[in-house]
């Protein structure tokens, strides 16, 4: 028995962001002290970096909750399957609903709870609860949801990954440029009946030196209330750690699936840097020995920007919907998930389909 996934939907934001949006932005560094190239030169930078040409923003009007919602009612559509069978609805955020024009963060009730109420979900034993992992939260999800299911404590579980990261960016900070937001949603089912599902899976959180590498932070401009906390991190930090510790991990999940890396199709890791995850799989890689097959790695950052926990499920929905030009997923392909983020946490996946 394991894991299948029988429905998969997302939600992109309207609002396409371009580079322009930034033009008048004043970005200060850490001191609070004025950068010297111009926003121009900036994001041209951030660009080479991060892959990143445009990002999405939620409508004013929504909030995480929202997108999430939309991305659960695709995956329902899709899958054909009554709301009422549901086992567990897991929602992975990080922000929790933060309105357009504030930077206060509302979980109570819980995200999970708010959809389920917005499905009219009559069963009380569908159980409804959040994720707070970081960036690799709704992997987790998958895990816990495949976890349940394995132990026979439900047949179908939602899983859902949203965040409005636009909501929560120090203005005066240049990172705000990699930051989107977005939604995810997948329906995962038992199944006995053949070989598809979740093969492997693999999580860890490393906290002893790596805890404050992402972090909530005041602004950069002295002049602000600091009292308010914005999203922070350490770049240079994060990168190295990613390409020490997550090439071993996809390796480990991989083979302890039982595929060899010639049988894998397709790797869809968290869209946080494509430089960074470009490295990621070229290590990943040299570990067997092996070049980076071609079209190996869909990348959809340049356009959809940093969505956090939305960026796998939003991706595969593309996929799977024939929205992204040279990549399909077939019958009988393996595919291997992957995210790195806040904590500093790692989880990987392998999937056959």
């Amino acid at each position: 028995m394991t894991s299948k996934i029988i429905g998969v939907g997302n939600c992109i934001p309207r609002e396409t962001i371009t580079h322009l949006f930034f033009d008048q932005h004043v970005f200060l560094d850490e001191k609070g002290i004025l950068l010297k190239d111009d926003n121009f030169l900036l994001s041209e930078k951030l660009q080479k970096i991060t892959g990143i040409e445009e990002r999405r923003y939620a409508d004013k009007n929504q909030v995480t909750s929202d997108l999430g919602l939309i991305a659960a009612k695709a995956a329902i559509e899709d899958s054909g399957i009554d709301t009422e069978t549901l086992d567990y609805i897991i929602f992975a955020h990080n922000f929790g609903d933060v309105s357009f024009g504030t930077k206060q963060s509302d979980t109570v009730p819980s995200l999970a709870a708010r959809v389920k109420h917005l499905l009219q979900i009559k069963n009380n034993s569908c159980v409804a609860y959040d994720v707070l992992f970081g960036c690799p939260g709704w992997i987790e999800g998958v895990i816990q949801g495949h976890a349940f299911i394995k132990a026979n404590m439900a047949k179908r579980c939602l899983v859902i990954g949203a965040e409005t990261l636009s909501r929560v960016v120090d203005v005066h900070d240049r990172d705000s440029m990699i930051y989107a937001d977005g939604a995810g949603a997948v329906v995962l089912e038992c199944n006995n009946v053949d070989s598809s599902g979740i093969q492997a899976h693999l999580s860890a959180s490393h906290t002893l030196g790596e805890k404050d590498y992402l972090f909530f932070g005041k602004s950069y401009n002295n002049e602000s209330d600091k009292d308010i906390k914005y999203i922070k991190m350490d770049g240079r930090k994060i990168y190295e750690f990613a390409l020490l510790h997550v090439p071993d991990a996809l390796k480990k999940c991989l083979d302890n699936s039982g595929f060899s890396i010639n049988q894998l199709n397709k790797i869809i890791i968290h869209q946080a840097n494509e430089k960074m995850d470009e490295a990621i799989v070229k290590r990943f890689y040299k570990l067997y020995d092996k070049p980076v097959p071609k079209d190996i790695m869909p990348m959809v950052i340049q356009k959809l920007g940093n969505s956090s926990v939305a960026t796998i499920p939003l991706l595969l929905t593309m996929i799977l919907k024939g929205e992204l030009a040279n990549h399909q997923i077939h019958k009988g392909d393996v595919v291997l998930f992957a995210s790195v983020g806040a904590g500093m946490n790692i989880n990987a996946l392998v999937y056959q389909f």
